[in-house]
């Protein structure tokens, strides 16, 4: 069946521009033309039309990086720091409760939460990834999804050889399924040993199709911590075990000087922006002008619900584009079309979808959000690219498609029983408040 998405406004992003009266016509789950919406139904006048007489029409957002399982853990241990929030408040709740059926319910509470913020696709750093592989699929979503990996016991794995065998053993069963990927996901550097970064660079160089994720440079604190055991900080140190590339995405990256952006630049790193994250933690302000200046692919990402405390793209990417403002003295810095670039097709680069997803280009998987500006709160509106940020939120995200399946509807959840999410997550809270 073919159908036209008629808007006021479409924004591609390739080409960056944005459309008046445009419309996007898919069949079969993939985009076919995006066209003038007079020339659309001169040429597919069997089509059935959704007119969204007030919206932009916008690529489905890509959150770069999360821990979707998390999400059961929003507020539990706010204004702490990050070792102490981690050592005292994350870790020790995780040993008594970590479970396939918390990382179901936490990742299906997750979904149904960035799907209402205009997220179609996510990458996802956690545990029991096949658990959470079950959820995506229900939902109806995308998800690079990897299993942690760390050098000391959880109730996940015993150690390091351990999680890496529990995160290949899903390969074939991601393989088959064209909305997932898996990623190898080692911690942090802090957290992961020489050996194990070897292990998983070999182990991605001879699957070629593997992405790595890392926690790097988060706090002050890391870079003099690895000078004191390592004699180097922590990027040239992952550059000498040959981490650096391609096929890395470098979460966080606050604390980079500028001959490691410029490695970063050259190794083909890509970076997760979590701005929310690194100011609620306190871990400081990233310098994503820098990096994008340099020619360094980064993207958004929320981080968990445990430290931000929400998925929710429309106000990170806010935030992402304000800070650099602020912190540059430009009010020129990070301009709305390239804070989307950073919402969609960079985060859609960084995880090698980028064929697949990221903008509204014909051949393309129809991954679409429709942004309703025509209310009191965005009128009026002369920039529709500036009003996703500065005037829109994520209540005004009326419609979401993913491979043209429409699963959110007028505000409503297609697939996901919000009650039931919404109890679960409820009996789960009850249990984290002993911890």
């Amino acid at each position: 069946m073919t159908e036209i998405l008629s808007a006021r406004w479409v924004i591609p992003v390739e080409p960056l521009a944005v459309l008046e009266y445009h419309a996007v016509v898919m069949e079969h789950g993939r985009i076919v033309a995006v066209l003038p919406t007079i020339v659309a139904r001169q040429q597919y006048p069997r089509a059935t039309e959704t007119a969204l007489t007030e919206h932009v029409l916008i690529p489905g957002l890509i959150n770069l990086h999360t821990h979707a399982a998390m999400t059961l853990m929003r507020g539990l241990a706010d204004d702490t720091p990050l070792m102490t929030w981690l050592h005292n408040h994350i870790w020790p709740v995780e040993t008594k409760h970590l479970s396939e059926a918390y990382v179901h319910a936490g990742t299906e509470l997750a979904c149904a939460e960035m799907l209402r913020s205009g997220t179609t696709c996510f990458a996802d750093m956690y545990f029991y990834q096949d658990e959470a592989a079950k959820v995506v699929r229900a939902a109806g979503m995308r998800a690079a999804l990897g299993g942690a990996i760390l050098e000391f016991p959880t109730p996940y794995a015993a150690d390091a050889d351990a999680y890496i065998a529990r995160a290949l053993a899903s390969r074939d069963e991601f393989a088959q399924n064209p909305k997932l990927k898996l990623m190898l996901t080692p911690h942090a550097p802090y957290t992961v040993s020489d050996e194990t970064f070897q292990k998983l660079v070999m182990i991605a160089n001879e699957m070629d199709d593997l992405l790595l994720m890392c926690h790097i440079h988060e706090t002050a604190g890391e870079p003099p911590e690895s000078m004191k055991l390592y004699n180097m900080r922590p990027i040239e140190r992952l550059e000498k075990l040959g981490v650096l590339g391609p096929n890395l995405i470098a979460v966080h990256c606050v604390h980079l000087e500028a001959d490691e952006i410029k490695l970063f630049s050259e190794r083909g790193v890509h970076v997760a922006h979590c701005p929310v994250s690194n100011l609620k933690l306190a871990s400081g302000i990233a310098p994503v002008k820098a990096m994008l200046d340099a020619g360094v692919n980064v993207g958004i990402g929320t981080d968990g619900c445990a430290s931000n405390n929400r998925l929710d793209m429309f106000a990170e990417t806010r935030l992402a584009t304000l800070l650099q403002k602020g912190v540059s003295g430009d009010a020129a810095a990070l301009p709305a079309l390239q804070a989307l670039q950073m919402a969609t097709i960079n985060g859609a680069r960084a995880l090698q979808w980028d064929n697949l997803i990221g903008s509204l280009c014909p051949g393309k998987a129809a991954d679409m959000v429709a942004v309703n500006l025509g209310e009191l709160e965005t009128a009026p509106c002369y920039d529709p690219a500036s009003h996703l940020w500065h005037a829109a939120s994520r209540e005004h995200i009326t419609h979401v498609w993913v491979d043209g399946e429409l699963l959110l509807d007028k505000g409503n959840l297609t697939r996901m029983d919000v009650k039931a999410i919404r109890a679960n997550a409820a009996t789960w809270g009850e249990r984290f408040r002993q911890h």
